[in-house]
């Protein structure tokens, strides 16, 4: 029989009180512990978690190499959707398509800027 408060097991856990798209495409971040982060979305993409995503960062780029955009990477990114995790992250769907990442508290508070 085991009761556990969740405020006590975590009691240093810091989490979003609110999330909104400014009009310039930002996404902002309301912190519980008052604080505001501002995330320009490409960096959030760039910054992908999921297994695919580090494993692109890892290779070598190749210098000569062009990029050949599909038609959808030639729109501005956009956050589509975001789905909360459990209570410890979300996951984030891009315009591009890609909805993988799973954005950990953690890693979202290193990302981004804090608000002026």
């Amino acid at each position: 029989d085991h009761n556990f408060d969740s405020g006590s097991c975590f009691p240093s856990m810091i989490y979003p009180t609110a999330l909104s798209l400014t009009p310039d495409n930002r996404l902002t971040i309301d912190w519980s512990d008052g604080r505001r982060r501002v995330y320009v979305v490409r960096e959030l993409r760039e910054a992908c978690p999921c297994a695919t995503c580090r494993e692109k960062r890892s290779q070598p780029v190749d210098p000569l190499a062009l990029p050949v955009l599909k038609n959808v990477q030639t729109q501005p990114l956009t956050i589509t959707a975001m789905q909360p995790m459990g209570n410890y992250a979300y996951a984030i769907q891009f315009s591009d398509g890609h909805d993988t990442g799973i954005y950990a508290f953690d890693l979202l508070r290193q990302l981004g800027r804090e608000a002026e």
